[in-house]
């Protein structure tokens, strides 16, 4: 029997589509942020909070990620932000090709800020790159502290770590400590956060990161 050699990665398409949705965006001078978590996690939640005050200042977008219904997008809206779904129907994840052929539905060439917020899956999600700038992982307290060591594929394509829902901490096992130390244990560069979007703890340093991220993407465009 002929042997058949598989030459091309089997996300090379993705990557390359990738490629090109990254020199768009810094062309246009867009930061571009994916945020990953299971699910739950306050993803939503968290731009909720956050992007009332980042629109204020910026031309602000949000693409959303989910197997099924348009509720993040909707909840995105109310905030004053404009929002596109992407229902996967099946798929754990986002590819690069979904998030090109959204951009014409929000101005996606006249954007300072997008946000990406993929698919609750702490798997999936961190193989496939959009073209972003950088990756936030997000984890809650309702959650175990060992899952960097868990899922540290995810963990080690983060650049910023953000731990939510800490007013429950005193209700729940988990070591914030613990969890911060192992998630750098995958990945000693990572940022940390802790907040909790309930109680507003935390939040305007996570609001003057991405505004960080947004100048200087302006300044090297």
């Amino acid at each position: 029997m002929e042997k058949i050699e598989i030459n091309k990665k089997v996300l090379s398409k993705n990557d390359m589509d990738a490629a090109e949705l990254r020199s768009r965006f810094k062309k246009n001078g867009t930061f571009t942020v994916n945020i990953m978590s299971s699910p739950g996690s306050g993803k939503t939640s968290l731009l909720e909070k956050i992007l009332g005050v980042l629109s204020a200042k910026y031309n602000v977008a949000v693409i959303e990620g989910d197997l099924q219904t348009e509720n993040d997008k909707e909840r995105v809206e109310k905030v004053g932000v404009k929002a596109v779904q992407i229902q996967t129907g099946g798929a754990c994840h986002l590819e690069a090709a979904e998030i090109e052929r959204k951009l014409p539905l929000i101005d996606g060439d006249n954007l300072d800020l997008l946000i990406i917020e993929n698919v609750g899956n702490l798997v999936c999600p961190s193989e496939y790159d959009l073209g972003q700038d950088a990756n936030i992982i997000l984890l809650s307290v309702t959650e175990g502290d060992d899952k960097p060591l868990k899922y540290p594929s995810m963990f080690f394509a983060g650049d910023i770590f953000i731990i939510n829902k800490v007013d429950l901490a005193p209700y729940v096992d988990f070591n914030i400590e613990k969890a911060v130390s192992n998630a750098k244990k995958i990945k000693s560069t990572l940022e940390d956060f802790i907040i909790s979007c309930k109680t507003g703890v935390g939040l305007e340093k996570v609001i003057d990161w991405f505004e960080r991220g947004i100048l200087a993407k302006k300044q090297c465009s």
